[in-house]
């Protein structure tokens, strides 16, 4: 970090907490002086002060500077880092045939939803994503970031996580209650206002979930319903993935539709492998897989969005009668 010196050393160190122990290692004492920038504070040393402590005034902000570059690049919290759009440039299907279409753009809040038979190749898609394949993937597919080819680190950096997975299958063996699990999670990303976002995750899960759960919950006894509910929140929320790939979730015992508009109200970009036709036509567009390779692109239509409205009334009445059967009460129309 080159501009170190006009930094004001409070909104530094809530933004990288991690800071006041490089810090504390080298003897320089802020406390008290935190509304100061690094160069005042420097500044207010006198001559006979810097001589007694041996300093290296430009020496020591030069080393504050790169350490703090260190840290973010190992870390992931490059700012410019950000994902605003995602790519597909065409391959290959298992018959080494084009796919059908010049180029896929996906914009951050879009929703595509992924649609095709058992085996056709929609988790393929996914995996290539999340690899972001550059034609060295059986399918040939190239993907691209912000329009351009991505950094290694989407790749190689575990600390550079493009692309979070949602799938039906999501079942924790922690010893840890559900506040502990989030605060672990809070802590890791060194988030500010921890325990808003803890109640943010808390709140926007139990309006996912079919039955509420608490923060002092054991992670463990949560039902299938609950986990799912409660790793989207995290992942809305707390995850700094840019990108969700969601592998049918269509019996996830979830609000589907609520878990959708969490994760476009986040920012992020969202694919959906489904054979929902309430989850598919939920999405800006259609990726129709065939045969191991993208066949067809379909826009969303106003008719089916019409057509979605009507789904939905019978979905929610297939929800009641559901939850009245959990209940015990008798069914009727």
């Amino acid at each position: 970090m080159k501009d170190i010196r006009d930094k004001i050393i409070a909104d530094i160190l809530i933004k990288y907490p991690f800071l006041i122990e490089f810090l504390n290692e080298n003897n320089i004492e802020v406390e008290g002086k935190e509304d100061l920038s690094f160069g005042e504070y420097f500044d207010s040393f006198t001559e006979t002060e810097i001589e007694d402590k041996a300093l290296d005034v430009e020496g020591t902000l030069l080393n504050i500077g790169e350490y703090l570059e260190q840290m973010i690049n190992i870390l992931g919290l490059k700012e410019e880092s950000s994902v605003h759009s995602l790519t597909i440039l065409p391959g290959i299907n298992k018959f080494g045939e084009e796919e059908n279409f010049k180029e896929l753009n996906i914009k951050t809040g879009d929703i595509i939803s992924i649609v095709g038979p058992t085996g056709s190749g929609k988790s393929r898609l996914l995996a290539d994503i999340e690899w972001t394949a550059q034609r060295d993937t059986p399918t040939n597919r190239q993907i691209l970031i912000n329009g351009e080819l991505p950094d290694r680190k989407w790749r190689y950096s575990s600390s550079n996580k493009l692309v979070a997975q949602l799938s039906q299958n999501m079942n924790f063996v922690m010893d840890l209650s559900v506040y502990e699990f989030l605060q672990l999670h809070a802590k890791s990303r060194m988030v500010e206002d921890e325990e808003e976002l803890i109640k943010k995750i808390m709140v926007e899960a139990n309006r996912l979930a079919g039955e509420p759960f608490k923060p002092d919950t054991p992670i463990t006894s949560l039902s299938g319903g609950q986990s799912r509910a409660l790793m989207i929140a995290d992942t809305a929320i707390l995850s700094k993935s840019p990108i969700i790939l969601i592998d049918e979730i269509e019996n996830a015992g979830i609000d589907r539709k609520r878990a959708l508009e969490l994760l476009v109200r986040e920012d992020k970009i969202v694919l959906m492998a489904t054979h929902d036709p309430i989850l598919a036509l939920m999405g800006n567009k259609r990726v129709i897989i065939s045969n191991g390779g993208i066949a067809k692109i379909i826009n969303t239509t106003d008719k089916e969005r019409s057509l979605l409205g009507e789904l939905e009334k019978l979905d929610k009445t297939i929800q009641g009668l559901r939850n009245d059967l959990r209940y015990g009460k008798e069914l009727s129309l």
